[in-house]
């Protein structure tokens, strides 16, 4: 049986992907604060494991995964899914602490379950795995008033290069999808403030197109790696923007 964490696997595309992995026969690792939301999707399933912890809590992400591990006996995949979009505005607009809260989460999060993976990764055997970071269409090119999300975005990028390198010789693997609009409750509080605002809003797609998308990038054989994959609704304004 195929192992994977998830992160964010409460909600939008970390709990579709969870679901459908589940579905495939895999050990899902269900990584997230809200501990009733994952019992309940855990519940009569014994693949599913429910791990809860705040990706931005250092000791609690490492009891996670190892609790994951010692259960399982490795892992073989981790969605670095866990993310926020924090209020928007300009610059000068934005508080303070929406913007450390989006660093926090949405980069030291990440930085901190890849850096669990990896390490479990390096010491399992046979050694190797894969880590797949969301990144996000905000990753090449942002939409307006949302530096907070573009900047931690565009630091995944580097985030994934890095351990794409570093892995190389340790049969660790690294790639990143990067989603435009799939509707998510995230998403959904976008379009309903753009209707709000008078504009028209941006094209979605259904959050399981996003989620077969990762299942391919995961099932891929160790020799094999989608380095980066670009997932959106077809008519959104991406090529041509910013």
């Amino acid at each position: 049986m195929k192992s994977i964490i998830v992160t964010g696997a409460s909600s939008g595309i970390g709990k579709a992907a969870a679901e459908l992995f589940l579905s495939k026969g895999w050990a899902v690792g269900l990584l997230a604060r809200s501990g009733d939301k994952l019992e309940a999707m855990a519940q009569g399933n014994e693949a599913a494991i429910p791990l809860v912890a705040d990706v931005t809590d250092a000791d609690a992400v490492a009891q996670a995964f190892a609790a994951f591990t010692s259960r399982i006996g490795r892992l073989d995949v981790l969605f670095n899914n866990a993310g926020i979009f924090a209020p928007g505005g300009t610059i000068d607009e934005i508080a303070l602490e929406d913007w450390y809260n989006s660093v926090n989460v949405n980069l030291n999060g990440m930085f901190l379950c890849a850096r669990a993976a990896f390490a479990a990764m390096r010491a399992q055997s046979p050694q190797g795995g894969r880590i797949i970071n969301n990144g996000s269409i905000a990753a090449h090119v942002p939409r307006p008033n949302s530096v907070h999300y573009s900047a931690t975005k565009h630091a995944i990028t580097g985030l994934t290069r890095s351990l794409s390198l570093d892995g190389r010789d340790l049969g660790i693997a690294c790639g990143q999808i990067d989603i435009g609009n799939a509707r998510t409750q995230m998403v959904q509080d976008l379009v309903d403030k753009a209707v709000a605002d008078g504009q028209t809003p941006d094209p979605t797609m259904d959050v399981a197109d996003a989620a077969r998308s990762v299942l391919h990038m995961a099932d891929l054989p160790p020799e094999a790696n989608v380095q980066f994959m670009t997932v959106m609704a077809t008519t959104m304004p991406y090529i041509g923007r910013g």
